[in-house]
């Protein structure tokens, strides 16, 4: 499912990191063994230096990638049938993921509830065809999937983050605290992150004043001066899902993890074997009642093939590029 650039296709320069943020690398424990069993066990990592983008990409951004480059998502294109054997035609048009509120209360064990697989949602159609982001070019882009992810990337001369840079980045130098801003949810009672307030998935009592997502910057940053690290939208990261940790030594510290395998990251439920890779960060849709991963810790898997109205992408620079930019380094622009 990974994407290159051909060679007609218009590629950002790197060299000036405009928008994003020095993240000093370092040695923190990564994971958690008081959540969701997918996050532990807790383990010893160190990370490079590396440039983070200081918000996630939004949609004003990402129309500048698709203006130059043509570029068609995912979510666009019709599905392949002999990518998926047995799936419905009407299934396989251009369609991506929505969130639509039940009426109710539910059974939380089944999110095709609320989850619904929707012709025409797209990135320029956040909530289906009759949608539209004409008031939304400083919000997050969302539906799109891992090769639109990674496209948009290479042509900005980026890369996406793994998943242990995400978290040490979104720690922001607290790597002992709960959530990227400390230990308690909403101190004071303020609320630093665009999450769901009430009884998912019907109630929605938008507390915070976003019921879907929000403008970029409307937080206050972390440590290191990343928005939204928390809520608002997931991210993708490059590591394959596996669904927990790999066990290491108290002792050992490993050096900038890469996750799993392809073939590790299977779901053995799915029949089509679409690999999956690991999203951070969680989003608005999540509420203490029923998925509490707007912490750094927390993980999901994403199937590569797929996208939603949740999930978008940040990106940074690493190695000699991220090397030639540092603070003091006589070029940074952050």
């Amino acid at each position: 499912m990974d994407v290159a650039l051909t060679a007609n296709e218009p590629r950002m320069s790197a060299s000036a990191p405009e928008g994003m943020v020095w993240i000093p690398g370092g040695t923190f424990l990564m994971g958690s063994d008081h959540h969701y069993p997918e996050e532990a066990p807790a383990h010893k990592v160190k990370v490079d230096a590396f440039w983070m983008d200081e918000h996630a990409v939004t949609n004003d951004q990402f129309a500048r990638f698709v203006a130059q480059t043509g570029y068609v998502t995912s979510a666009e294109r019709p599905a392949k049938a002999e990518d998926y054997p047995g799936a419905d035609p009407a299934m396989l048009a251009p369609a991506s993921v929505v969130f639509i509120p039940p009426a109710g209360p539910v059974d939380l064990r089944n999110p095709y509830q609320w989850w619904h697989y929707v012709a025409g949602a797209n990135w320029r159609h956040p909530r289906g065809p009759d949608s539209s982001i004409a008031d939304l070019g400083d919000h997050p882009v969302v539906h799109v999937a891992f090769e639109d992810a990674l496209a948009y990337a290479r042509w900005a001369g980026k890369d996406l983050p793994t998943e242990a840079e995400w978290e040490f980045a979104a720690r922001g130098g607290l790597h002992a605290a709960e959530y990227v801003w400390g230990d308690e949810l909403t101190p004071g009672g303020v609320h630093l992150a665009n999450t769901w307030q009430g009884v998912f998935p019907h109630e929605n009592l938008v507390v915070d004043g976003h019921r879907w997502t929000a403008p970029v910057r409307s937080y206050p940053a972390n440590g290191y001066g990343l928005y939204e690290m928390a809520g608002n939208v997931w991210e993708w990261t490059t590591d394959w899902y596996r669904s927990g940790h790999q066990s290491t030594h108290a002792c050992c510290t490993v050096d900038n993890p890469r996750g799993a395998t392809l073939e590790q990251s299977l779901d053995p439920h799915n029949p089509a074997r679409i690999p999956r890779r690991v999203m951070k960060g969680g989003s608005h849709l999540c509420a203490p009642n029923y998925c509490r991963r707007y912490r750094p810790a927390a993980r999901m898997a994403q199937p590569v093939d797929t996208a939603t109205c949740h999930l978008g992408l940040r990106c940074i620079v690493r190695g000699a590029e991220a090397g030639k930019h540092r603070p003091g380094g006589g070029n940074a622009t952050a």
